[in-house]
């Protein structure tokens, strides 16, 4: 019984002494991984397909199947690619727009916000909209443009890790930057009548 005491008085003791003091804690700030990204340095890309845009130089292209226009962009030190499809119209401009747009609509379930940039290049052809889709979604950038008559190319961006938006977030802004560069740079090529 006098153990039994000797513990219960012990305890006690502990803990009124543990509750007592100023001990204010403060949560930690929100912290991401320090990315060392290089400042891009863009070259022109071009060859036989009927565009040509400018990427970062780190960045590099392969084409996915001989004698067509899709590429996969590897995005370098950001472990992702761009898929990168062209597609030469035969159907009515809608049908390519509905297409891109319910691409984007799968996402929604994981999605926590959807915006959307407009392009009209009028000068030069080039009309289109980019998706910047924000939480854990598979495919944090979706893009489409076209010259409203013939041609149309899409991109779909993927990450080769898990989709976790705050671990992405320095890297999803800095692709950003670059995807802006690359579709304000698109251009169709002249094309033989």
């Amino acid at each position: 019984m006098k153990i039994l005491s000797l513990v219960l008085i012990s305890l006690f003791l502990a803990g009124a002494f543990s509750c007592s003091g100023d001990n204010n804690f403060i949560p930690k700030p929100p912290t991401y991984l320090k990315l060392d990204l290089p400042t891009p340095k863009y070259i022109s890309f071009s060859d036989s397909c009927p565009y040509t845009f400018e990427i970062p130089s780190f960045y590099s292209l392969k084409t996915v199947l001989a004698g067509e226009c899709h590429k996969d962009i590897d995005l370098g030190p950001l472990n992702g690619v761009i898929h990168f499809s062209y597609i030469p119209m035969v159907e009515p401009l809608s049908a390519y727009v509905n297409y891109s747009i319910d691409k984007v609509d799968e996402h929604k379930i994981k999605a926590t916000a959807i915006n959307d940039t407009r392009f009209i290049d009028t000068a030069h052809h080039v009309f289109g909209t980019l998706f910047e889709l924000k939480g854990d979604v598979a495919s944090p950038f979706q893009f489409y443009l076209t010259d409203s008559t013939k041609n149309f190319v899409s991109g779909v961006v993927y990450f080769n890790s898990q989709p976790n938006y705050d671990s992405l977030k320095p890297s999803l802004d800095y692709l950003k930057k670059d995807l802006l560069h690359m579709i304000e740079t698109f251009r169709w090529k002249k094309q033989q009548p």
